[in-house]
């Protein structure tokens, strides 16, 4: 059977899926992250710097809304992190754009997953699966699409991300790894440097204890 159907249509389609994926999104735009994951599955995780919302960014640069509905916004932004303990020294700038001060620590093992923001607003995740004895240290993934068309609206992303372990590392992308000692024996460093959103997606995996031992 011969498609008939008129090609606009569909772009007006996929722009449209694009706007539901990234609408309520956060998304980094300059900052410095930590994270330290010792072999017992304890984390320390630090996040500083600047977030844009996707949508409220976009809205502002087509003129759909004024000042009144920006401060609206940003009111609900505000109150959103504010409902995370682990937030803190919120500041808007413009255009979407706001300071963000993030800290958390936990146990792995026991709660299992840690994710900044939280799972519908996904910027970086750890995750510890019994079943593989392995911790996963994992960065937001988008399609190359999505960043062609983010860095065309004018938003882009860079910072530099540290990983501390003395865990056994099996698998990574970092661009840079040196022992690390002064945090203690084993320590290592792991750095990734994020010159743009075209950057390979950090990930990082831990080997913790055997499968299902």
């Amino acid at each position: 059977m011969t498609n008939n159907l008129p090609r606009r249509p569909l772009k007006a389609l996929c722009a449209l899926a694009l706007i539901l994926v990234l609408s309520s999104c956060y998304m980094p735009i300059r900052f410095d992250a930590e994270i330290d994951i010792n072999r017992t599955g304890y984390y320390d995780f630090i996040f500083d710097g600047y977030l844009a919302k996707v949508q409220l960014y976009q809205d502002l640069k087509d003129g759909k809304i004024g000042r009144d509905e920006e401060a609206e916004q940003v009111k609900l932004i505000k109150e959103d992190f504010g409902r995370d303990p682990a937030a803190s020294e919120f500041k808007y700038y413009e255009k979407g754009h706001f300071h963000i001060a993030y800290k958390r620590s936990g146990d792995l093992l026991k709660t299992k997953t840690m994710t900044f923001f939280r799972r519908n607003e996904y910027i970086l995740g750890i995750s510890y699966n019994k079943n593989t004895g392995q911790i996963t240290m994992l960065g937001k993934s988008l399609k190359r699409d999505t960043k062609d068309r983010l860095r065309a609206a004018g938003l882009d992303t860079s910072g530099e991300l540290r990983l501390f372990t003395d865990g056994r590392v099996v698998s990574h992308n970092a661009t840079s790894v040196k022992p690390f000692n002064s945090k203690g024996p084993n320590y290592k460093m792991y750095t990734w440097k994020i010159p743009n959103l075209l950057a390979p997606t950090p990930v990082l995996k831990i080997q913790i204890h055997d499968p299902q031992s």
